[in-house]
């Protein structure tokens, strides 16, 4: 079911990009050397959501057992940047694991540092080099800063990159974004950074949509949470390497966490079809919609947020993890949705899936949506939690679905008697409803984060081949070795038999 809860309507603010200018070719800059010595990334700012305490109500969605096996035909499974692969050593953690597929390359951005892979082979063909050094000549501080909270999208309508950052050593506190010239993550860019003064803008998230870049924060003033910030990005500018603008609503403290839809496959949305933005409640999800006009902003509207009822769940508590041969406990980010809120276009039904972490049976699993018909009264098609077995814990996931409506989820696993590992689930098409299949996994852990660091991840991504809008590509961490500072990551791909 679906109701409007109330707000008081936000305002809308027009602001133009702080500075643009255009890159030389990626593969001719001098990579930047990443920073000497370790430190932890920007620390974690929890979002005051209202919820009850962490495991006080049951779940209406727990899935114990998960029947069959999952039948993908699995394809690469490589080193993406991290302790010891291509002559890397993490100078933070964590490493805030990102990345997507383009035509012919995959890039992955951890914090402070990023690669360019061919998708096919899993060959280097650039990196890792520091964050940074996509900014060469830009000035300022995206510049002189390489703060993280990194976001590596690809636009399949326009075949283009865009990879972002924020810097937030000084003010202004910005966010920087970058759009690749071509379909070549190593060639040229279009580069910008949009100002919100001394505002942090924490956690950006960015959804590629026909009409926006569409970017989501949490403000804080200093350590006060001021609420969710919606902005849409002027991404026909961007493309074009023109001054761009950025339109933002900014939502009360009662809303954080909020993720922009983001597009998969070719079919776009309808015409004139708005962002949908996505944020949680108790047993609830709020939907917005932000259309955006850049030619006459006055156009530009934000409704919402519709209140979609889910089946109950609690959210799972803030650094509890298991891991094996250790007290250390590791945090679960479970105050907010997980990077990303995939879109597609069917043709005959619009879908959106999510998920979250969640506590249940004493355990962390991972609470997934299916959400339909988001451009009249939206409605959840399908949900489930998924948390099998009897000891694993079940965190960090990543959703999509390929053109056929199979869906898959990779998520980071970890017990008292388990190193932290990499693995993903799924289901087709056709499957029971809310059902997911035995997991799988990807890439089995051979350490404990230790020496009281418990950050782990923030979120790790899951995205879509665009040329065959079959296979999927996974990334996220692991160690090596039991340690600190001394994450890996992996890139795994797969698809399932039916999509062809």
């Amino acid at each position: 079911s679906a109701v409007i809860a109330a707000q008081k309507p936000p305002i809308l603010s027009v602001l133009r990009e702080l500075h643009h200018d255009v890159s030389r070719r990626l593969r001719d800059m001098k990579p930047v050397p990443p920073p000497v010595g370790e430190r932890e990334a920007e620390p974690v700012r929890p979002i005051p959501l209202h919820l009850p305490p962490p495991g006080q109500r049951g779940d209406g969605a727990v899935q114990k057992e998960a029947p069959g096996k999952l039948d993908t035909i699995d394809l690469l499974n490589f080193a993406g940047v991290g302790t010891g692969d291509y002559g890397f050593q993490p100078p933070g953690a964590p490493p805030d694991t990102n990345g997507a597929a383009g035509d012919t390359q995959y890039v992955q951005w951890v914090n402070d540092s990023f690669a360019v892979f061919d998708k096919k082979t899993g060959a280097k063909l650039l990196g890792p080099v520091t964050g940074k050094t996509l900014w060469q000549g830009f000035g300022g501080s995206c510049e002189t800063n390489n703060d993280g909270d990194i976001i590596a999208q690809y636009d399949k309508i326009a075949k283009r990159w865009v990879m972002a950052q924020f810097s937030i050593k000084q003010t202004p506190e910005l966010e920087c974004v970058a759009v690749s010239q071509t379909s070549d993550a190593t060639g040229a860019w279009n580069r910008y950074a949009f100002d919100y003064g001394d505002n942090l803008p924490d956690y950006p998230k960015i959804g590629v949509w026909p009409d926006a870049y569409y970017a989501t924060y949490n403000m804080f003033r200093g350590k006060i949470f001021e609420g969710a910030k919606l902005c849409a990005l002027d991404r026909t500018a961007m493309l074009a390497g023109a001054a761009a603008t950025q339109q933002c609503y900014q939502l009360s403290s009662q809303y954080g966490g909020v993720l922009p839809a983001d597009l998969d496959g070719a079919t776009p949305p309808p015409a004139g079809a708005p962002n949908y933005l996505l944020n949680f409640g108790a047993n609830r999800l709020n939907l917005w919609k932000f259309h955006v006009d850049f030619v006459n902003p006055a156009n530009t509207t934000l409704s919402g947020p519709a209140a979609i009822t889910v089946a109950s769940f609690s959210p799972l508590c803030r650094t509890c993890l298991p891991q094996k041969g250790t007290a250390q406990t590791l945090d679960s980010i479970a105050d907010r949705l997980m990077y990303r809120l995939a879109y597609r276009n069917f043709g005959d039904h619009e879908s959106l899936v999510v998920n979250h972490s969640i506590s249940s049976n004493a355990r962390g699993g991972v609470r997934w949506y299916e959400l339909r018909n988001p451009g009249g009264t939206p409605v959840v098609y399908q949900q489930g939690t998924y948390i099998p077995g009897k000891t694993l814990w079940y965190w960090m996931g990543s959703a999509a679905m390929d053109k056929v409506g199979d869906l898959a989820i990779g998520f980071s696993t970890t017990s008292p008697n388990d190193f932290p590992s990499i693995g993903y689930a799924g289901r087709l098409a056709d499957d029971k409803p809310g059902i997911l299949r035995k997991h799988a996994l990807t890439f089995k852990g051979h350490g404990s984060q230790i020496n009281g660091l418990s950050r782990w991840g923030d979120y790790s991504a899951m995205s879509i081949d665009p040329v065959d809008d079959c296979t999927f590509y996974f990334t996220s961490e692991y160690l090596k070795a039991s340690g600190s500072f001394n994450w890996s990551t992996r890139i795994n791909s797969f698809r399932f038999p039916g999509c062809q």
